[in-house]
């Protein structure tokens, strides 16, 4: 039976590495005040800031560390290749380590940048080296907490703007829209913090609306720890965001949940408060030019979808399905094992392998589709009928898998799974 990943074990006591909390969201005022917050609380914080707006123009990044005391560091540096990864591995990784090196006893807080994903970091941190030895020898990832505003959330999450239509793009290649970059910082996050009504200096806040917009969160993460902020108890929230260990590094990639037997989301088909959520699952494949003419229904209905799914006539290739923003986004996940010599499964993580194993299929393998959606006031069962169309009916599954590859294919060429005989 699927799972909800469950939260990494709590650090031993006998780590003595800072422990780094990632501050992530879409709202920079909104993610600033929650590590304003953690500073109140604990003034010996560390809390390091980005400034990425000179990125693409100049190549200089802005970069601030500052105490409960005030600002320590405030320094531009200029980068020979500008962009978001060089940024990463030139400039953050080597301050975060010189900071964990020079300031032992203090645990430090990263406010990501809009643009900036936690996951980026977090990968980062896993395989980079800083003076010749891994980072992760000088910190430790403690958690992901993303830090949504009430006022923006869902505005950001139907927007259909790319991030260099609001000048917050980190390359001159980067094409990521605003939804996209918006739904990943909140389903990567171990913490989800949605911001206080109190907040609203115009007091116009809706509880309901509020009340909405948590139903929502927990929808799209349903793995995380949802809390409401509470400005009044800084030091108990404080107690809550920090050393929580709740960061898994060998945790399942977002996008290869399903394939490793993790729940992709939560099945809600019920309103509550109008926010809808349903898991969509298939062994046979989707028809190519009937998927494709589907796509804007599919995506158009809901706020956010994500999952994989496999096509006929690509049988080999394992499809990422992601939606936000009324579009979508389909990447190669590599090979169904089905369609992978044996001699090469172990390349694949056993989570995989037992899954595939337990959910084998006599005529597809591990091969299927597994998708969840979430959205506000759209009717599941119609949803599911859309999709249902796009299967291959019964007199198509009996022309076998030659016949399939020779059917019309707007995504062809789309994919980089190598085909099979």
């Amino acid at each position: 039976m699927s799972q909800l990943a469950q939260p990494g074990a709590a650090p031993s006591q006998a780590d003595l590495r800072p422990a780094l909390t990632l501050l992530t969201g879409f709202a920079p005022e909104a993610t600033r005040a929650a590590a304003d917050l953690l500073a109140r609380a604990d003034p010996a914080l560390l809390v390091v800031g980005y400034d990425l707006t000179g990125l693409v123009g100049d190549g200089t990044v802005r970069r601030t560390v500052r105490d409960g005391r005030g600002t320590i560091e405030d320094e531009r540096t200029v980068l020979e290749h500008g962009c978001l990864s060089c940024t990463v591995r030139e400039d953050l990784l080597p301050a975060l380590v010189r900071l964990a090196r020079s300031r032992p006893g203090s645990d430090i807080a990263l406010v990501l940048p809009p643009s900036m994903e936690p996951e980026t970091v977090a990968t980062a941190c896993s395989w980079c080296h800083v003076d010749g030895a891994p980072v992760t020898d000088a910190i430790r990832i403690d958690s992901v907490v993303a830090v949504c505003d009430p006022a923006s959330l869902l505005d950001t999450l139907d927007s259909d703007q790319d991030l260099a239509d609001r000048g917050l793009q980190a390359a001159d290649d980067d094409t990521r829209s605003v939804a996209d970059t918006a739904a990943r910082q909140i389903e990567y996050a171990d913490t989800v913090l949605l911001w206080t009504l109190d907040a609203d200096p115009a007091g116009a806040a809706d509880p309901y609306e509020h009340a909405r917009l948590a139903v929502l969160l927990e929808r799209l993460n349903p793995w995380a720890r949802h809390l409401v902020a509470d400005l009044d108890e800084p030091g108990r929230l404080s107690a809550r965001l920090r050393r929580s260990g709740r960061f898994d590094p060998d945790g399942p990639e977002p996008y290869g949940r399903g394939l490793e037997g993790y729940a992709v989301g939560c099945h809600e088909p019920e309103p509550d408060c109008g926010v809808v959520a349903t898991l969509y699952r298939a062994r046979r494949p989707f028809h190519p030019a009937r998927l494709h003419r589907a796509l804007p229904a599919v995506a158009g209905s809901t706020l956010r979808g994500r999952g994989h799914l496999w096509i006929a006539s690509q049988p080999d290739s394992i499809v990422a399905w992601e939606s936000s923003g009324g579009g979508v986004s389909m990447g190669d996940l590599g090979r169904w094992l089905a369609a992978t010599p044996d001699e090469e499964w172990d390349e694949s993580s056993p989570e995989r392998r037992i899954n595939a194993d337990l959910h084998w299929d006599p005529d597809f393998g591990d091969r299927e589709i597994q998708l969840a959606f979430v959205g506000l006031h759209f009717a599941a069962d119609e949803l599911a009928a859309v999709l249902d169309g796009c299967l291959l009916t019964d007199e198509e599954i009996a022309e076998g898998r030659r016949a399939w590859r020779e059917y019309e294919d707007p995504f062809g060429g789309c994919f980089d799974g190598k085909e099979g005989n």
